[in-house]
């Protein structure tokens, strides 16, 4: 492990010196590159060494993943989040690995069917206070609670993508009141003292709400109490460069795409156990026993086994009992010595 460690603070110390320019060769100007050449570098375009180290590391992620607070520290943050991005791909992104990663630079935040819970997720609220979208979608562990932390601590939130699953689909619903913009009840003395207090709560910035399987009663009441919140929304055709709707807030698009595009999707990938050749059954062979009958038996088998045991056990507990109750209480005592005397004197 000692080792791995030092590999990874190698790696990123090696990622941290990276600088992500464009390429450029020198080329002598009487050479002119024929159309094939250019239409093979846009097929076989070479992936970045950012990319190629991103995607060994995540190879073997399970192998560190438990010591990440370690060295979470020699990454820089877009580092981080490509690491958080991976590990939520292959199902390894949790509270403490999403604590251990958090940026305050990073801008959005895909937690979308990880096991992430209102506690990580109102850490990396507290942390990371400009996040501009997130996406909770398909968070079984994510309660109204968590999404109120986001809606307090993180002001500047455009998108929101929720839903996707039967938890978090009620989660969405019981969150409908916090998205509602509204003003604070307030009374003080000047309007000086109200530039320090927030006179509105809610979610003000709010703009995108990814929703795909949202009810009637909530699209209504969305569109009644906050008409500035766009709900599913489509790219328009007669908009070709994509300003109107962020590729952030189309649910066919990941939240985290731009973040590992250029990483192989092989390093996330879980490839299938091969499946073992079924023998066929035996006609001579004894009927197997169901697995009920079996826990029944071997639930027989152990206490018969534990029985002596367990009644030496209670042999010795008695006898403890009985020399404790001897040693402390006074009467006892007396009786005992009494009857010990007379022994002696029979005896004797």
């Amino acid at each position: 492990m000692d080792k791995g460690k030092s590999v990874v603070t190698e790696l990123a110390a090696s990622l941290r010196d990276v600088r992500v320019t464009p390429r450029q060769s020198p080329k002598p100007k009487s050479f002119l590159p024929s159309p094939s050449f250019y239409s093979f570098s846009k097929k076989a375009k070479p992936r970045k060494l950012v990319s190629l180290c991103l995607g060994t590391l995540g190879q073997h992620l399970e192998d560190i993943i438990t010591d990440i607070s370690e060295f979470a520290a020699f990454f820089p943050p877009h580092i981080k989040l490509a690491i958080m991005s991976i590990a939520r791909r292959r199902r390894l992104l949790n509270d403490e690995v999403l604590t251990s990663l958090a940026e305050s630079s990073w801008e959005i935040l895909d937690v979308s069917g990880s096991d992430v819970t209102d506690v990580g997720l109102a850490t990396v609220a507290n942390v990371c206070s400009n996040l501009r979208a997130i996406d909770i979608s398909r968070c079984e562990k994510i309660t109204s609670a968590g999404v109120s932390e986001i809606v307090s601590r993180c002001p500047s939130l455009e998108i929101l993508r929720c839903g996707g699953c039967p938890r978090s689909e009620f989660t969405a619903r019981r969150c409908l009141n916090l998205l509602k913009p509204k003003l604070n009840t307030l009374e003080e003395d000047s309007w000086e003292e109200l530039d320090t207090l927030d006179i509105g709560g809610g979610a003000e910035s709010l703009r995108w709400l990814v929703w795909p399987k949202i009810d009637d009663n909530s699209k209504e009441t969305l569109a009644a109490e906050c008409p500035r919140v766009t709900i599913n929304p489509q790219p328009s055709p007669y908009d070709l460069s994509g300003s109107r709707v962020p590729v952030e807030a189309l649910a066919s698009v990941p939240l985290d795409h731009s973040i590992v595009e250029d990483i192989d999707p092989k390093t996330w990938a879980v490839s299938a156990a091969p499946r073992r050749p079924v023998a066929p059954p035996n006609p001579n062979a004894p009927p197997e026993i169901p697995i009920a009958e079996r826990f029944r038996l071997a639930y027989v088998e152990r206490e018969a086994r534990l029985a002596p045991k367990r009644a030496k056990r209670e042999r010795q507990q008695r006898r403890r009992a009985e020399r404790d109750y001897m040693m402390n209480d006074i009467d006892a005592r007396s009786v005992a010595l009494a009857a010990q005397a007379s022994r002696n004197l029979r005896k004797s």
